[in-house]
């Protein structure tokens, strides 16, 4: 009995490219197991993870009462999921909130302006808020999750009963050294 025979089987039994194939496969297995390579992303290289405070500013949201989110968990000394460019980050800590008073600015008579509150706000409510958290910190700014946090940037804050967002005003390096 030959070793291969004349349509390449060894022994008659076993197809010599069905072998080969399934030895690329069992090495490939091997090889992600056995030596699974640097985690991370090559950003996070060379990188430092300091805390962060972010400032965030909501404008015009739209809440019947806002004691009603305070009383599920957006407060101070609360946590938030957030969300920036659809990529979500997960919980980070509210350092602060604060309620913006709405305000119109009103011509007087006398050719000045004032500032007074404004009487259809009954519905809407801007805050300023301060985030706390960790974030790497690379050659091109912090970084939270996997995104870059600048001013300008929309965060989506999500909670167990609320979905809004909110812009970025301030961000604030808090390093450790």
């Amino acid at each position: 009995m030959a070793i291969l025979d004349s349509k390449g089987r060894l022994f008659g039994k076993f197809n010599v490219l069905d072998i080969g194939a399934g030895l690329v496969i069992l090495l490939v297995i091997f090889g992600i197991f056995f030596f699974p390579g640097s985690t991370g992303s090559i950003a996070q290289v060379g990188t430092k993870t300091v805390p962060i405070e972010v400032d965030l500013i909501v404008r015009g949201l739209n809440v019947r009462d806002p004691e009603q989110l305070y009383s599920q968990g957006f407060k101070k000394g609360g946590k938030t999921n957030v969300i920036i460019r659809n990529q979500p980050h997960g919980k980070i800590d509210i350092k602060s909130i604060q309620t913006l008073p709405r305000t119109v600015l009103v011509p007087q008579p006398d050719g000045t302006v004032k500032e007074l509150p404004d009487p259809k706000s009954s519905f809407s409510t801007d805050m300023l808020l301060t985030l706390e958290g960790k974030a790497q910190i690379t050659e091109n700014g912090p970084v939270l999750g996997n995104s870059k946090v600048k001013i300008g940037m929309p965060f989506e804050l999500e909670g167990f009963n609320y979905n809004f967002n909110a812009s970025v005003i301030d961000v604030r390096i808090k390093d450790k050294s």
